[in-house]
């Protein structure tokens, strides 16, 4: 049998076409194929198990502020009097009358206390006296819920309207995508803080729907809304593209309804891309969540996020930099195990990256 010869552009799938005997991947699913490609990316592994290991940490916030820091995300441990003494000078920590483990009220902050007995204020503590690592997990696990809820938001909102467009044509498509155009045609950041800002003083209270100005529900919605179109505009696109395919005309042929056209025919066609989208923007929903929480039109306080922790701290970026430097750092490792993640399952995924085999 002959070497499997190859007419590939992505060095991953040079790889495999290499690697491989021809018969173990002969008949495969591009499913299937994928994987083989995408195991071989170790980069994109790496990148993978640092992001897994950031949302495993964030999860486990709960257990960390009751268990070992023995506090909440919002909980102030402040006091003029620090073991019977008043606090004139630096920073520091304590107990006071009852044994509550408390810090200097305003006037500074407290520095990392790593080393302290029983794991409290491994990070320090910020001017009102609130554990800055319990923030900063709890932060997390805001903005991990916000970029993964609003990208899934986005992507599925994204993909029926796509669908709609790509398929009917028509009028449908028209509206759809003037609809496309009206939201690209704003700046994504402004549009963001507009409707942010807005609905961060009296949420909202319309169509017999209720949410609180200071629910997740608020960032997570708005960040969604302004990115469906540039989800959208691409795979309808690849959806008229399809639309046009022999194999939609046979299935139209044989009397199939237009939602099993949509849903069995089309869908599946577009579900890689789809996947792709969806990874990378979640680490793009983060940043904006991000951006908008410290400017005030995202997470409101006193609930944490990574933007709103950075806007606490930056006031005392020079006396007390990891106030801001963890947030940041947790963000920049996160948004790039993401990137780098996406881009290996996109070149997993491509279409071009087939595997041809002679005998």
């Amino acid at each position: 049998m002959a070497e499997p010869a190859t007419d590939f552009t992505l060095d991953t799938a040079q790889v495999l076409a290499e690697e491989e005997h021809g018969a173990s991947i002969v008949g495969r699913s591009p499913w299937y194929l994928a994987w083989r490609r995408l195991r071989r990316n170790y980069i994109a592994f790496i990148a993978l198990f640092v992001f897994v290991v950031i949302a495993v940490a964030c999860s486990l916030a709960p257990i960390y502020a009751h268990h070992i820091a023995h506090t909440a995300p919002n909980a102030t441990h402040t006091e003029d009097i620090v073991n019977g003494k008043q606090v004139l000078s630096a920073p520091v920590i304590g107990t006071d009358a009852q044994g509550n483990v408390v810090v200097e009220k305003a006037g500074g902050v407290l520095g990392p206390t790593w080393w302290h007995a029983h794991g409290r204020f491994v990070l320090g503590a910020d001017g009102l006296g609130r554990d800055v690592a319990v923030r900063l997990l709890y932060g997390g696990l805001n903005s991990l819920k916000i970029g993964i809820g609003s990208a899934l938001i986005c992507v599925m909102v994204a993909v029926l309207l796509a669908l709609l467009a790509g398929f009917y044509g028509g009028w449908v498509d028209w509206i759809i995508t003037r609809s496309f155009d009206l939201i690209w045609a704003f700046p994504v950041l402004l549009l963001a803080i507009a409707l942010g800002s807005a609905l961060s003083i009296n949420g909202f209270h319309h169509f017999g729907i209720s949410i609180s100005p200071h629910s997740l529900w608020i960032p997570t919605l708005v960040i969604s809304y302004v990115y469906v179109p540039y989800v959208g505009r691409p795979l309808r696109g690849q959806i008229l593209s399809l639309r046009e395919k022999e194999f939609i005309e046979a299935a139209i042929g044989q009397g199939a309804s237009p939602l099993r056209i949509m849903f069995s025919d089309l869908l599946p066609n577009v579900a890689s891309t789809a996947l792709v989208f969806f990874t990378l923007i979640i680490a793009n929903n983060i940043l904006t969540e991000a951006g908008l929480s410290f400017l005030g039109a995202g997470v409101q306080p006193p609930n944490p996020s990574w933007g709103t922790v950075i806007q606490e701290g930056q006031e005392r970026i020079i006396s007390a930099p990891w106030l801001t430097l963890a947030p940041g750092i947790a963000i920049v490792l996160t948004v790039l195990s993401l990137n780098i993640f996406g881009d290996g399952l996109r070149d997993a995924l491509d279409p071009r990256a087939k595997v041809r085999v002679e005998h």
